[in-house]
Parts: structure tokens; C-alpha cells; sequence
């Protein structure tokens, strides 16, 4: 295992090892966060420029008390917010390409990811667990009916075709459980290496995920342009944005087939 060196001063060095990590590991899991797709034009909640940060209310809106007690509100502000109609019109970036490129060189690749706008499986990512959910498709609170984004999109409060109750995203709200966090933790500790991307890692429990990789001694790397509270935890910090490191990446590791 190669040494812990926090963030490196030398770019290239840095480059060099955590391709050299890449090379030689078997399973690599990959916890992304929202700056993974603000390449793709897709605001993201906690930086300067996010919409978290322009609406600070939204925290309230988007919570799972205000969708049972405003579901109308609740719908007129989701859509305006993730901008469903335009969900379609998102194309994958370099940094979703490069990871289901790792695919193709015969890699386990386990994207974990904290965003719920499926780019990663337009990407060709076959192994994804949508820790937040997703907004391809809605659930009825009642009967557990799906419905697709068609039908989410026909009216301003969808209603379940089955019983007609209000539908809820069939994503992670404010004051939810995140049911899909055991499964995240489990392919992070069966992984050789732990790739984050575009995470402020503020968001529980999902910020757990690197610490538990880090204390049981799991090669960690963060490509974020922001510093987090969890730098400590990473063996290689890069402040770059990820589809130009992604780049660099792969072409480091296609010299070397």
C-alpha cells in the first residue's frame, strides 16, 4: 500500500500514483457527489454558486413534512427546482464516461452516488446505487405503486393511477432515512480503492463512507474543487475539476496498456 500523503504538492506525482492505484486494483468504488454533474449544466445545493445557497429555504421545501402537509407547493417547487422537463436534456460529462470506461478495462466499478439525475447509467455504468434516489420515477406513499417521469410531468400534482393519493420522488428527502447507505458501505469495504468526486461531504450519513474506508487502511482519494472537512481522510486531495482530471487519468493508464 502505498504511503498516506494527503494532498500532494506535485500534480503530476499525484496523478501518476492514483493511476498507478487504478491500475492495480480489481474493485474501485466511487462516491460522487453533485459537483459530478454541475460539468454536465446541472446546478449543484452547497457551493457558492448552487442553488442551496441562492434559497436557503429550500432545505425546508424539500422535506419529506412539507411534501405530507403541501404536496401541491411541494410539486410546483420540485419541479422548478431539479427542472424536470429539462431532466432528458442532460448529457453525461468526462468524469461519467471515464468511470464507465474503467468498466471496460476489466474493472469492478461501484458508483455510489449522492446525485438522482441518472447520468451515470447514460454513461454505460452498470453497477449503481442511487444512495438519494432518483428522479426517473415517482412512488405512491400508499400502495407503493411506481410511476414514470411521463407521468410525474402530465400534471402539476401527480396522483397515483392505482389509489390516487399524491406522489412522492422516489428520492431521499429532508428528514428521511437513507435506506440505501448500508449497501454504499458494504462495496466501499470491498473495494481496494475509494474514488470521491464533487462531494462536499457534508451530507450524512453518506460522509461516513470515507472514514470507514480510511480507518480500514482502503487507498483514498477526493477530486473536488473545494477543501471539505474530511481532507484529513485522503490519501490524495486534488483541487481540479473532474472531467480534466478524469482525462488525464485515463490517458495515463492507456500508455500503460
Amino acid at each position: 500500500m502505498i504511503a498516506r500523503q494527503h494532498t500532494a504538492t506535485d500534480p503530476n506525482t499525484a496523478l501518476d500514483t492514483l493511476a498507478s492505484w487504478l491500475a492495480e486494483a480489481q474493485h474501485i468504488a466511487v462516491l460522487t457527489g453533485a459537483g459530478m454533474s454541475t460539468e454536465s449544466g446541472i446546478p449543484d445545493f452547497r457551493s457558492y454558486q448552487g442553488r442551496y445557497t441562492q434559497n436557503a429555504s429550500l432545505a425546508e421545501v424539500l422535506s419529506i413534512d412539507y411534501f405530507q402537509h403541501n404536496p401541491a407547493d411541494f410539486w410546483q417547487a420540485f419541479k422548478e427546482i431539479f427542472e424536470l422537463k429539462l431532466v432528458g436534456n442532460k448529457q453525461p460529462n468526462a468524469g461519467h464516461r471515464f468511470l464507465a470506461w474503467l468498466e471496460t478495462q476489466g474493472k469492478t466499478v461501484s458508483v455510489l452516488t449522492q446525485n438522482i439525475d441518472g447520468l451515470h447509467q447514460c454513461a454505460g455504468s452498470r453497477e449503481v446505487v442511487e444512495v438519494h434516489g432518483t428522479l426517473q420515477r415517482a412512488v405512491c406513499p400508499a400502495c407503493g405503486r411506481m410511476h414514470d417521469l411521463a407521468h410525474v410531468l402530465a400534471s402539476p400534482l401527480p396522483r397515483c393511477l392505482s389509489c390516487c393519493t399524491p406522489l412522492k420522488p422516489d428520492v431521499v428527502l429532508y428528514g428521511e432515512a437513507v435506506s440505501q447507505f448500508e449497501a454504499a458501505l458494504l462495496k466501499v469495504l470491498d473495494a481496494d480503492v475509494l474514488l470521491v468526486l464533487g462531494s462536499s461531504l457534508e451530507v450524512g450519513p453518506v460522509n461516513l463512507l470515507p472514514l470507514e474506508a480510511h480507518q480500514h487502511g482502503i487507498d483514498c482519494a477526493l477530486i473536488n474543487l473545494d477543501a471539505t472537512r474530511l481532507d484529513g481522510c485522503f490519501d490524495l486531495v486534488f483541487r481540479a475539476p473532474i472531467g480534466q482530471t478524469a482525462q488525464a487519468l485515463q490517458a495515463r493508464l492507456e500508455s500503460r496498456a
